[in-house]
């Protein structure tokens, strides 16, 4: 059947609103390629992309793999992408998130902003309304902005300096109560056997081995995290006490948020993203304790959109900017 000149038109219509949307942090990163309505034509997935942990090109490398991935799945052209939304862990300073534009300028798309994972959390959390999110993957922060359009984060310092209640601080805690016991300066816990298990050794007494090697990488660290859920999940007192102080680590990052924007006396949506979300009902017990000690009208959900759509909305809504301002 021969194609009418409107077939054309709408095709050129159609490509210019092809859109990336890309969530990276510290174990993966995700991307998604949508059309003008936001409806997802193909998904990627590759590695870590936090660029303080694996370098400015390693995580360029992995938006590129999972950027290409997604453009398979919708049977795209790379260069078919109208606007991109890369959303980052670990590009709090400004320099940085121009560095890492840098490096992604052979993706080929001409609108191409890099923002913090935050950022894109906390638009998918609300839909742009005033609120709260708090990420608490590998690593973990809060986010807000009230209804004057002021924004504010606590937390995000990494896994030296501060990342309370994330994986990495949920693991190396109950590393910790996996020392304490098997001295006996601690109470037994069955993450002893959990350990042993996860980092493949025979007894807890090589566990400083293994922690030590070369090899080792936070990620790999964080990882445990999910075997403290579990432990956790099956009545472990430890690990139940683990899980309930990073809900309270989370709260406190939340609550240091609500007072720098003032919202102590509104009523607004704290959204929750990352792994450690798996044990909800563990962590957001003592989480939401802590909230709504300071703004009692808050509530807890989970967010609206998810992370790469939401980087993909923000790319559209960028890029109606631009045509407006053109």
């Amino acid at each position: 059947m021969k194609r009418q000149p409107t077939d054309f038109i709408n095709a050129k219509v159609q490509q210019r609103e092809l859109l990336l949307g890309v969530d990276g942090g510290g174990t993966k990163t995700r991307a998604v390629v949508t059309d003008a309505a936001f409806q997802v034509l193909g998904e990627g997935v590759a590695g870590p992309s936090n660029p303080l942990r694996v370098g400015i090109s390693t995580s360029a490398a992995a938006v590129r793999e999972a950027f290409s991935q997604a453009c398979t799945a919708a049977d795209v052209q790379t260069v078919d992408i109208a606007a991109a939304e890369i959303g980052l862990a670990g590009v709090r300073r400004e320099d940085l998130r121009e560095r890492m534009k840098e490096a992604l300028k052979g993706l080929g798309i001409r609108h191409l902003e890099v923002v913090t994972d935050a950022d894109i959390a906390l638009f998918g959390a609300t839909a742009g309304a005033p609120g709260l999110v708090i990420i608490a993957g590998t690593g973990s922060i809060c986010c807000g902005r009230n209804g004057r359009g002021k924004y504010a984060c606590a937390g995000g310092w990494g896994p030296l300096a501060g990342d309370e209640g994330s994986g990495s601080w949920i693991a190396r805690r109950a590393l910790q109560a996996v020392a304490r016991g098997e001295d006996g300066r601690g109470q037994s816990t069955a993450l002893s056997e959990a350990a042993c298990a996860y980092f493949n050794i025979s007894t807890p007494d090589n566990l400083s081995i293994a922690l030590y090697a070369p090899s080792m990488t936070n990620d790999r660290i964080a990882g445990f995290a999910k075997q403290v859920i579990e432990a956790a999940r099956k009545d472990d007192d430890v690990a139940r006490e683990l899980i309930a102080e990073a809900g309270r680590e989370l709260g406190t990052a939340a609550a240091a948020v609500v007072r720098k924007l003032r919202m102590e006396s509104e009523k607004f949506q704290v959204a929750y993203v990352g792994g450690v979300f798996v044990a909800a009902e563990l962590v957001l017990e003592t989480l939401r304790k802590e909230v709504l000690q300071i703004a009692p009208q808050a509530f807890l959900a989970p967010p609206l959109l998810a992370p790469p759509l939401a980087a993909a909305r923000m790319a559209s809504r960028h890029l109606r900017t631009l045509a407006l301002a053109g």
